[in-house]
């Protein structure tokens, strides 16, 4: 996959982009997933987008306490992620990165309950890809399908059809796509976020520490086309 940077410096800019990333018809499916302990330490939120993750994680936790049960809280065990929807994705990236007492005091939880089953967080910096393969307890894993070029319809699609210049193109892409071993899905995803950049991700001035960037795979022309619409509904430059 490449890593794409589309001028995101700031929390609100990146909240934006994360609901536009699924607010559009070239979306196929999604797969989000939260981590218990990212969600539970959000206040509480009983009429918000996180009424029922909330829900789940509080029962998560009080069923698997270390020492109660057969779920480890500090392992890697499955029942620990919930999949949740793009308004629950990006609800926790509010609760963790808007400046203001909510954050403060969902951070400080977040510390609490990794302490208390020996995940200290902080043993690198936000962002840092080198490490993604050992962030442990991954808070969020969230990524988008888009749908097949052939799946594309001429009229509902004709934006991004008409983007590869002539039918020729356009067709020549397909027949790549359909030929393509191993078949490759056109896709995109959030960078990893643990715990560090739950917590250390943005700054009290509402700046991120590091550029937003996302990872994608697929047609070039076409990534081009729906990411030029993404940036036009998120206000993006």
């Amino acid at each position: 996959m490449m890593a794409i940077d589309l001028g995101v410096r700031r929390v609100d800019e990146a909240l934006r982009l994360v609901r536009a990333l699924g607010s559009h018809r070239y979306v196929a499916g999604r797969l989000h997933l939260a981590h218990a302990f990212a969600v539970a330490a959000v206040g509480d939120d009983a009429a918000g987008a996180l009424a029922a993750a909330r829900e789940w994680a509080l029962t998560t936790l009080g069923q698997g306490q270390r020492g109660r049960g057969d779920l480890d809280l500090g392992s890697r065990d499955e029942r620990l992620w919930r999949r949740c929807s793009d308004a629950e994705l990006a609800a926790v990236l509010d609760a963790y990165w808007t400046p203001g007492s909510r954050s403060q005091a969902a951070r400080g939880t977040l510390r609490g309950l990794l302490e208390q089953h020996g995940l200290p967080a902080g043993h690198h910096a936000a962002f840092d890809e080198s490490v993604e393969d050992q962030i442990h307890p991954l808070a969020l894993d969230a990524g988008w399908e888009l749908l097949r070029l052939q799946e594309l319809h001429a009229d509902r699609h004709k934006g991004a059809i008409a983007s590869f210049g002539d039918d020729l193109a356009f067709e020549s892409a397909c027949f790549e796509e359909e030929t393509a071993i191993p078949s490759l899905p056109h896709l995109y995803e959030l960078p990893a976020v643990g715990a560090t950049e739950l917590l250390d991700g943005a700054n009290d001035d509402g700046t991120l520490k590091e550029p937003f960037i996302l990872w994608v795979q697929g047609n070039e022309t076409y990534l081009d086309y729906v990411f030029r619409g993404i940036c036009r509904a998120a206000r993006l430059e």
